[in-house]
């Protein structure tokens, strides 16, 4: 079931309600990325306010989440002799069946499944694993063996909580940003039918492609989203496996549909369908409708066969709209951070230190290449700042945002001269607070450079991902072009190769301006926000935070930090004896650990995380972790320019790959975020040079990072392009959509009446052969126009979650799916090239 955006804030107030000492903690389940750790801050705060007890618990993967289902969640069950209790998801188990994974949903004896645990689901990836949505309320899974809970008051109407819901009683809830109100009216239709659909076999006799049917009973069922946990022994023990997936899928079958068949009959279509089929005879043939002289007979009943022919075509097409659902790529949605700071206004608690938190992880997004289309690079140049992220749906929440900014943060009342507002007017970024008290949030107008106010302004153009990749900057052609543009920004070597915050303040200060004039002499539109326009509200302008005299950082510069933290570690790296680089915790210092399945590992990054959480909240600590995440991009720089300028991009059938076996990095990249921002910033220099030579599209870019230790290497796969989606096309194509579906409609009813026209008038039951004809040419015209609407799209979606996972259905090559990222998986150093070349032959962009 799904919580409404309107009414986010109705299971916290009855939380804050009911609450009481003998209650157990609040159990956060947190992943390790930037949004999901502010959004954690944002609530931890909320829930300290209020005096209520909780436990945060990070988890690096699909199995920590396993694990912590099995020794945290399951003992809070009433079956287990715990009292309930209420579990926070923050960017964890969107896409799989969640209730499966944590262990809530074990029927025995008739009692609740969830055992009095409800699981709060907020996650911005994309697609929704359905039956977390519209099947995660306990008493469906009791439906059946209970008669009297179709007489109570409806408190959730399909999915949807009402406001007549009253919690407590265990199961999903899944906080929506309005997705699911807004797109997901088909699958939602397509789902809850098939719920109430009986159970019929399926012979194979109404289309001949019985694998393809096959193929699409998976997402349909969830199975295709819980199958990403897999281990190294998955693949290696084969037998064992088929008995696991065995055993996980019969207890996720029952929870939503209460019996063994995946598909359950509900005790109210059966006895519906009938009073519908008597109420049509008795009125077709009473007296008082058809005169007693009429000779005309009585019209046949279908028969058997045809009914269950048409039940067959019906659960198809439901099945065939759920597939599409699954199978159309991973995308993302709103940051979560974002929705926690709704919870906060609609409580009346917002204030500087939420605002901020969510401000962070609102700008985080763009440093992992998180579009609505998935992983990948954003194709928007019309904009400065951080407008690549999101189309016009991100600006809007960025333009929330400012708005917050403005509120929270009012002029001062003692700055009677009004310098405050002249400085934001000269477009000059702040560099220090106004006082040594202020702890304000600022608008700045922040150019896409790199710590800008922590770097010297060359080494922060020298190693902006936006910059390197439109000047060249791996090659000696494109170093020079960053000296002629300085050049004519009359800013010499010598000042701009110092600290930026000693700069000659006259250059400073006619900074942006040089900017707006130069750059686009480069191709370089979006370098900074444009000049401010009536009613524009300072679009793309970013934020800036100052904590007295001691810092002011930019929320850009705090999301950079926080990711290095979490990605090498706060205390820095440091070189062994051999040269070879190792992170904070002495992992790769030459000491022979068994490691193979990664679990030191993964404890190495939820340790990283606590750094992280405690760096949110001291500015000092945050300060401390500056030259880590100047050595990371100093390495995405070097390695990147090294993989350009040796030509070891290779080009395959539906991508390009590059892999990261050597160099005085190799350990860095070892992380699948700091591998992905790697991927990103050549990924974006591809494109580049493609929109360059062709002008066209560039592909997608596969990139491997060898864990030498583990004997492992991490994959991640990225879109090529295309991460901006046109909200306003997308509307348009929306209409014409419909009005293709109603005029299919309208001509399927006229034949429909022509059909019945004929039966009635020749007294007879409909030709078999003519109702398959008539049926296929139905479903010919819907391909045709799926296919137009494909094709009309002109964007592709990240589509390597599901192309890894078929990968490892149709091979050996041992893999390892468990991080919450869809396009991350895990391969084996000896398999890596038999993977590639399965993967080679897979769609990849939806």
């Amino acid at each position: 079931m799904y919580l409404p955006r309107n009414s986010v804030s109705q299971l916290y107030k009855h939380l804050l309600v009911t609450y009481h000492s003998q209650s157990s903690p609040v159990l956060i389940l947190a992943s390790l990325e930037p949004d999901a750790l502010c959004a954690c801050r944002i609530l931890t705060a909320l829930l300290k306010r209020d005096y209520i007890p909780h436990r945060i618990q990070p988890v690096a993967g699909y199995n920590d989440l396993a694990t912590a289902g099995e020794q945290l969640v399951q003992p809070m069950k009433k079956q287990r002799g715990g009292i309930g209790g209420v579990v926070v998801c923050l960017g964890v188990g969107g896409m799989v069946d969640i209730s499966t994974v944590l262990g809530l949903d074990n029927i025995s004896h008739g009692e609740d499944p969830s055992g009095g645990v409800q699981v709060w689901l907020i996650d911005a990836r994309r697609p929704w694993n359905l039956g977390n949505i519209f099947a995660g309320r306990p008493e469906d899974a009791l439906q059946l063996l209970d008669d009297n809970l179709g007489s109570r008051k409806p408190e959730v109407v399909d999915g949807r909580i009402q406001p007549s819901y009253q919690p407590g009683h265990g199961g999903i809830v899944v906080y929506d940003d309005g997705d699911i109100e807004d797109d997901l009216v088909l699958e939602r239709e397509a789902y809850l039918s098939l719920l109430k659909m009986p159970d019929v076999e399926d012979d194979g006799e109404l289309l001949d492609d019985s694998d393809g049917a096959s193929e699409v009973a998976g997402p349909v069922n969830g199975e295709g989203r819980s199958r990403k946990r897999k281990s190294w022994s998955d693949r290696e023990d084969g037998d064992e496996d088929e008995d696991e997936d065995e055993e996980n899928r019969r207890p996720r079958q029952r929870r939503r549909s209460g019996s063994s068949s995946t598909v359950a009959s509900s005790p109210t279509s059966t006895p519906r369908r009938r009073r519908q089929d008597s109420q049509s005879s008795d009125t077709e043939s009473s007296p008082s409708r058809l005169p007693p002289s009429s000779s005309s007979p009585a019209p046949r009943q279908a028969s058997p066969r045809k009914l269950h022919r048409r039940l067959l075509r019906l659960r198809r097409d439901h099945e065939a709209v759920l597939h599409k659902y699954y199978s159309s790529g991973a995308t993302y949605s709103e940051p979560i951070s974002s929705l926690l700071y709704s919870l906060a206004e609609a409580l009346g608690r917002e204030d500087n230190d939420l605002l901020w938190h969510a401000i962070v992880g609102v700008s985080s997004l763009e440093l992992y290449g998180r579009t609505m289309t998935g992983v990948g690079i954003s194709t928007s140049l019309d904009a400065g700042g951080s407008a690549g992220w999101g189309g016009q749906r991100g600006e809007r929440i960025r333009q929330a945002l400012r708005d917050e900014v403005r509120r929270l943060n009012p002029p001062d009342p003692n700055d009677t001269r009004g310098e405050a507002a002249r400085a934001e007017a000269s477009g000059v970024i702040p560099t220090t607070a106004r006082s040594p008290t202020d702890t304000s949030i600022r608008l700045s107008p922040e150019p896409r450079f790199l710590l800008i106010r922590h770097w010297s302004l060359y080494d922060s153009m020298l190693h902006s991902p936006y910059l390197a990749a439109r000047l060249h900057i791996w090659s000696d052609v494109g170093r020079k072009r960053l000296h002629k543009l300085l050049a004519k920004m009359g800013v010499s070597l010598s000042q701009c190769k110092q600290s930026y915050t000693h700069m000659d303040m006259d250059l400073k200060r006619g900074l942006r301006h040089s900017l707006l004039t130069y750059a686009p002499m480069y191709s370089l539109d979006g370098l900074v926000p444009p000049p401010d326009t009536l009613g524009s509200g300072k679009s793309g302008w970013g934020f800036v935070r100052s904590w007295g005299w001691k810092a002011c950082l930019s929320a850009m510069d705090v999301g950079v930090i926080i990711g290095a933290i979490l990605e090498v570690g706060k205390s820095g790296i440091h070189t062994d004896a051999t040269g070879k680089v190792g992170d904070d915790r002495g992992i790769a210092q030459g000491k022979s650990l068994d490691d193979e399945d990664g679990t030191l590992e993964s404890e190495a990054w939820v340790e990283r995380f606590w750094e992280a959480y405690d760096a949110l909240g001291n500015i000092e600590a945050l300060k401390s972790a500056l030259p880590t995440a100047q050595h990371l991009h100093r390495a995405i720089l070097r390695t990147g320019t090294s993989l350009l300028e040796k030509r070891q991009i290779r080009h395959l059938r539906a991508f390009r790959m590059a892999v990261v076996k050597e160099g005085p990095d190799v350990q860095l990249f070892t992380h699948p975020a700091a591998l992905t921002k790697l991927a990103l910033w050549v990924s974006e220099a591809i494109a580049e040079q493609e929109r360059e030579k062709k002008g066209g599209k560039s592909m997608p870019l596969v990139m491997a990072g060898l864990n030498e230790r583990r004997g492992v290497y991490v994959v991640v796969g990225t879109g090529g392009g295309g991460g901006v989606v046109d909200i306003a096309a997308q509307e348009k194509r929306k209409q014409r959509v419909e009005a293709k579906a109603r005029r299919r409609e309208e001509k399927r009813a006229v034949k429909h009446a022509e059909r019945e026209e004929r039966r009635r008038r020749e007294g007879g039951d409909d030709d078999d052969e003519e109702v398959e004809a008539e049926s296929e040419e139905e479903d010919e015209e819907d391909e045709e126009s799926d296919g137009e609407e494909d094709e009309d799209r002109g964007y592709g979606t990240n589509r390597f979650g599901n192309a890894f996972q078929e990968v490892v259905d149709e091979t050996n090559a041992r893999v390892k799916i468990d991080s919450f990222e869809h396009c991350v998986v895990e391969v084996k150093k000896e398999d890596l090239s038999a993977f590639l070349e399965s993967l080679s032959m897979k769609a990849v962009i939806g």
